[in-house]
């Protein structure tokens, strides 16, 4: 990967975490890294500097990193609702995890982060993008990561009947 080449936002409240995560950046080539300390200052810079990606955490002041990730996602005047948001954050419960997913966020890496999660999460986004779904009540990356080969339904659904001719899967002990 040409990691000179990406254009990355990094959203944090906090200034000592923007530098540790510029830092890294720096030292995998990038070179091209905006910084904003809130949702609503990213929301501006997006505005005016185009973006290849947005690291952002999860926890700020006054607008969060969900809220940020719902406008790029949602809001009409949205300049790339497409962009790879990786949401940064130190609460790692399914309950946060899954609003975050919710939001539409691409990946989530938790705190305290390393350089190794940083490649990989900008690895998965740029190698391995994720289809984008629209429904009624979600914008954003497909929510559904799990493959299984034994089932048949068009559409991913719990909703779904599989073809009850074809015989399930013999599992072995």
């Amino acid at each position: 990967m040409k990691y000179e080449l990406l254009r990355i936002l990094v959203v944090d409240d906090n200034h000592h975490f923007r530098t540790i995560l510029t830092t890294m950046l720096r030292s995998l080539g990038v070179s091209k890294i905006y910084e904003a300390s809130d949702g609503s200052s990213a929301l501006e810079l997006m505005r005016v500097h185009d973006m290849d990606m947005v690291l952002a955490d999860l926890s700020m002041e006054p607008m969060d990193g969900l809220d940020l990730v719902r406008l790029i996602r949602n809001a009409p005047d949205s300049k790339n609702d497409m962009i790879p948001v990786i949401m940064i954050t130190g609460h790692s419960t399914l309950k946060r995890i899954g609003e975050a997913r919710d939001a539409g966020v691409n990946e989530v890496l938790v705190k305290p982060i390393t350089g190794r999660g940083v490649i990989d999460r900008i690895n998965r986004v740029v190698n391995h993008p994720r289809p984008f779904i629209r429904t009624n009540d979600f914008y954003g990356p497909d929510r559904r990561r799990k493959v299984d080969p034994d089932y048949e339904g068009p559409k991913r659904r719990s909703s779904d009947t599989p073809d009850p001719r074809r015989p399930k899967a013999q599992i072995e002990l």
